[in-house]
């Protein structure tokens, strides 16, 4: 390691940060994310019981999966805690663990997992 190299000691918010709430600006208990090859985010934001995507420099994210209260039906989500993005099928594959499952939910277009 370079001795020149010198860390940065402020970390830089890029989702959420204002407090706890279900506005598009606010996350409550963000759980999981990923990142795609855009540098989207992909928040499960488990008490909000929805998946929120934030795009680079974004002020508010944008619900992508759930945020229909938290019950079954193929368009809620239970608290989720894990996403990750499936390339193949341009979907995300959420952890949805209080309704104990595992669910696929495109990307583009859908309301419904």
């Amino acid at each position: 390691m370079s001795p020149n190299i010198m860390w940065t000691q402020d970390g830089i918010t890029v989702a959420g940060g204002n407090e706890k709430g279900n506005e598009l600006n606010q996350l409550f208990y963000p759980w999981g994310l990923a990142v795609d090859h855009d540098q989207n985010i992909y928040v499960a934001d488990c008490v909000n019981d929805r998946v929120m995507e934030w795009k680079p420099g974004a002020t508010s994210g944008r619900v992508v999966a759930g945020g229909n209260d938290e019950e079954s039906k193929a368009n809620q989500l239970d608290g989720p805690r894990g996403v990750i993005i499936d390339k193949q099928t341009d979907s995300l594959i959420i952890c949805d663990s209080r309704n104990r499952r595992i669910v696929r939910w495109p990307r583009q277009g859908s309301t419904n997992g």
